[in-house]
């Protein structure tokens, strides 16, 4: 063989000992909670910009749930002149004692869906009813979006697609031209509103890291409760029904067109369904932005990747089960419930978020029980949400506290300020005290509504976290839905109701596990080698 022979075979070999020597180099895998904690950053610049822009629909979400309280509420009423003595008596407690024809709604009948449709009397249950029938809708939609966003839709889209939605069922609301046509599309309202929810607090909160996401997370319900303080102010300038719903609808376009083509999607998400490259663009993106940088060598991975390992062999076969052909990992409450773990979570979570939004949704709407001045209350109740936000967030970050003493905590603070608001009477002075309990009580479940999205998100993995947070949103709208009809009951039976289902909410926070400073984990196999 010639030297010219001889050169092109050492190159080949030596090119081929380099290629086998990169195929050979050692690849780090590490979980998504891993490299945000040693490269990219827990919490930085990029994760505020997203967790902000995400949050806006929170706000949104705001205008869309409560603005039932200003458009279901009986106005006030006064006697026709002439007729007063004769049919009309101004110190009667029920528009319903009054002679027919004898007295007419302040404001006209265009006010409310109340003097509209003649919401009163015999037919006031219709109140409580599209009330009820909105968070059936919420039921639905957490359950339909929480599927669709665990599987091919993802977080951000679901997001997208509800968000459209609650603009143009906002929208048309206002058009309805009889009741029932209106108890149609706050059914529909509801569906997309509880989507919204669900997807907008896991794309907000699972890009950012163990020791940060508590705390952040706290931070979601401040756009809410600061949505229903600026939505009393546009209710106090559009004080005709259907010109409120189309004030409130409005800005859910804006935020679709205009925030939210700057979203991101979930990086967990990414890899869940097998598309690891676009999780590892992303992840690099957040450190580049937050001043970091990934150095080579380290890939995203999933927990039993990461471990190598399970204690638990029957959740590997199961993890099997999730998986397609293309590498993708998409659950369903079927797998929730066939995990021994995961099954007794989810019927306490469910057990608790039903009690949570009874008591919540009992007490904000019951400001039309207070006889006092209608968006004062809400507003005081929205602004009296934020302490309970503040305290939270400060013993979750500052101080490590748990989220399990922390929920119980809460619970029963509501659940005491609602017991002394049912031993006193709805006049004078005790007027006044009674609506400070209940702003009190409010705030006291606020903080408990916000920190079980936080819990509930952290008791399952990745591949059935929004299937569990839907499934558990459907139950908390069904303590949603029987509330309106509790604030019927009106008086102090109303507070006593709300009082029991609070503490006894506490008592089952108990039974649940602590997850303050656990890794979120991806699959039942990561989940159960953390609990061995």
């Amino acid at each position: 063989m010639t030297s010219a022979e001889m050169i092109p075979t050492a190159l080949s070999i030596e090119t081929s000992d380099q290629s086998n020597d990169l195929r050979s180099s050692p690849v780090k895998k590490m979980s998504v909670d891993e490299m945000l904690q040693q490269y990219c950053g827990e919490f930085g610049k990029w994760h505020l910009r997203h967790f902000v822009l995400t949050n806006l629909s929170w706000v949104l979400l705001g205008f869309h749930i409560m603005v039932m309280i200003f458009a279901d509420h009986e106005p006030h009423w006064s006697c026709h002149a002439g007729s007063v003595g004769s049919g009309c008596n101004v110190a009667a407690t029920s528009i319903c004692q009054l002679k027919p024809g004898s007295w007419e709604w302040v404001g006209g009948h265009g006010g409310t869906t109340v003097s509209e449709w003649g919401l009163i009397c015999g037919n006031k249950y219709k109140v409580g009813l599209v009330r009820a029938v909105f968070f059936v809708g919420w039921m639905i939609g957490g359950g339909v979006f929480g599927h669709l966003s665990d599987s091919f839709l993802g977080r951000k889209h679901s997001l997208g697609v509800a968000s459209a939605l609650n603009a143009i069922f906002g929208c048309l609301t206002a058009l309805s031209p009889n009741y029932w046509i209106y108890v149609v599309f706050r059914l529909l309202t509801g569906f997309s509103s509880g989507g919204v929810a669900l997807c907008a607090y896991v794309l907000a909160s699972e890009p950012i890291g163990p020791k940060k996401r508590g705390a952040i997370g706290m931070c979601t319900f401040y756009f809410f409760s600061g949505g229903i303080a600026v939505l009393s102010g546009i209710a106090y300038i559009f004080q005709t029904w259907r010109y409120l719903y189309i004030a409130s609808s409005i800005p859910s376009f804006l935020y679709t067109f205009l925030v939210f083509p700057f979203l991101f999607e979930s990086p967990r998400w990414y890899l869940v369904r097998g598309r690891v490259s676009e999780a590892m663009k992303l992840m690099s993106a957040i450190a580049s932005s937050n001043g970091k940088h990934l150095p080579e060598g380290i890939l995203l991975a999933l927990d039993e990747e990461v471990n190598n390992e399970s204690s638990c062999q029957g959740r590997n076969s199961q993890d099997e089960r999730l998986e397609n052909k293309g590498g993708a990992r998409v659950g369903s409450i079927v797998d929730i419930v066939r995990c021994p773990t995961t099954r007794v979570r989810l019927l306490i979570a469910m057990m608790l978020n039903f009690l949570c939004d009874f008591v919540y949704y009992g007490l904000s709407l019951n400001v039309v029980n207070l006889k006092n001045n209608l968006y004062l209350n809400v507003l005081l109740n929205a602004v009296g949400e934020m302490p309970a936000f503040v305290i939270t967030t400060v013993l979750l970050g500052k101080f490590n506290f748990g989220r399990k003493p922390l929920t119980v905590a809460t619970m029963w603070f509501s659940g005491f300020f609602c017991l002394i608001a049912s031993l006193m009477k709805n006049v004078g002075v005790w007027k006044i005290l009674r609506m400070v309990c209940g702003v009190l009580a409010v705030s006291g479940m606020a903080g408990t509504y916000n920190l079980l999205y936080i819990y509930t998100t952290e008791l399952f993995p990745t591949v059935v976290r929004n299937t569990a947070l839907g499934f558990t949103t459907q139950t908390a709208q069904m303590g949603a839905m029987l509330a309106p009809f509790v604030v019927v009951l009106g008086g102090w039976l109303t507070f006593a109701v709300l009082a029991a289902c609070g503490i006894m909410g506490g008592v089952f926070a108990l039974v649940l596990p602590e997850t303050s400073n656990q890794p979120l984990y991806d699959t039942f196999s990561g989940l159960e080698a953390g609990l061995a």
